[in-house]
């Protein structure tokens, strides 16, 4: 049997992964500076995560939601600590495109309606309603093509109300800050602007957080540069378990539960709170946060003041993206072949994106900075 062929493939077999670092099958050590898609939030195989998995491999690594399973408030209660949403409530799945299904059927439930207020550029996910809410067109089959969705232009609260007013919709979802789509930050008082609109005309205000959160920004979600917003959900997942697949939605204690209405077989597992709970410690314990936030303003402001080939830097902590005047494929090629150092790309060709593990150190990212420069240099003689 051969695999489904749906990713273009990078020449690199890892075989060995620590902190921030990778190595290939020829032992080439590589400088990770992409983190698998902002995945790996606390270093690969940290001591502390390798140990609490280990652990809890040896004594039981799965059971349903049938049992007990007292790992899943020990996490809720820390993740509620941490990001400062105690009163929330929280429900564990697999991923972000999980998450974000869950969320929405939330928003349809509470108000009766299927309508969706997505954003231009926005990615949401690969499956059925997920994808719906995704702005492009070339993954969305027709089978996922009846949802009721509209998009809007980022900023444009006029566009959002007079959808609003219709009455059909059920949530508006906006990303912390728009990762695939290079790094696109909405500003704070759009932020505002949605969470009055969505209170005003019934309808529920998702901040999907999957890329976002868990610390990238410098806090621990994206949409908290923000004061005083509140969403109604926040869904969550790829920090979230440094590679171990778990994702999970945080509900306003103003939706109810029942019983039935949402389910998942290995959502909460304990291998996935083991998971869970050691990225958390780490974040705490390591200030890893308060790193994210001073390396990217260190980050940000080195491409900026440092790179006139650059038109444009984007982002806040170490979710960056930045532009260059010519297509970035060669570039980003250039430093994994010559300079072995991972970057990310974006819907945009001009676009590379830097996602690297919250312990990234100072002299690591002048690492990249030096080449960087060396690139494109060479790439512009």
């Amino acid at each position: 049997m051969q695999l489904f062929d749906v990713y273009p493939l990078m020449n690199v077999t890892p075989e060995k992964a620590s902190g921030v670092y990778l190595w290939d099958n020829t032992g080439q050590k590589y400088l990770d500076l992409y983190g698998g898609h902002a995945v790996i939030s606390i270093g690969h195989s940290h001591p502390h995560y390798v140990k609490k998995i280990s652990e809890q491999l040896n004594k039981i690594g799965f059971y349903s939601n049938s049992v007990q399973i007292p790992l899943q408030k020990e996490m809720a209660s820390k993740l509620g600590e941490l990001s400062g949403y105690e009163a929330y409530h929280l429900f564990l799945c697999n991923s972000g495109a999980e998450a974000n299904e869950n969320a929405l059927k939330l928003a349809s439930f509470e108000t009766g309606k299927a309508g969706v207020i997505a954003f231009h550029g926005a990615f949401h996910g690969r499956t059925s309603g997920a994808v719906a809410i995704t702005d492009n067109q070339k993954i969305v089959a027709p089978f996922n093509s009846g949802h009721r969705v509209f998009f809007e232009a980022l900023g444009d609260l006029d566009a959002v109300e007079q959808r609003l007013k219709g009455g059909e919709i059920a949530a508006v979802i906006i990303e912390g800050i728009q990762g695939v789509n290079g790094i696109q930050v909405a500003e704070s008082n759009f932020l505002k602007g949605l969470s009055t609109l969505t209170k005003k005309y019934g309808a529920k205000l998702i901040l999907d957080e999957v890329q976002s959160g868990y610390g990238r920004t410098g806090k621990f979600f994206a949409h908290q540069w923000t004061e005083d917003l509140s969403p109604d959900l926040i869904t969550i997942a790829k920090g979230m378990g440094n590679g171990f697949p778990i994702g999970g939605v945080l509900i306003h204690p103003d939706i109810e539960a029942k019983y039935g209405l949402l389910g998942t077989t290995f959502g909460g597992n304990h291998l996935a709170c083991a998971a869970g709970l050691a990225v958390l410690e780490v974040l705490e314990e390591e200030h890893l946060m308060t790193n994210a936030e001073q390396l990217g303003d260190l980050l940000i402001k080195e491409l900026k003041e440092g790179f006139p080939e650059i038109l444009s830097v984007r982002g806040k902590g170490l979710m960056i993206g930045f532009d260059l005047k010519d297509e970035a494929a060669p570039y980003r090629s250039e430093l994994i072949k010559s300079h072995h150092i991972f970057t990310g790309s974006a819907a945009s060709k001009h676009t590379i994106r830097i996602l690297p593990p919250l312990s990234v150190k100072k002299e690591e990212l002048q690492l990249f900075l030096k080449s960087l420069r060396e690139v494109i240099n060479r790439m512009n003689p």
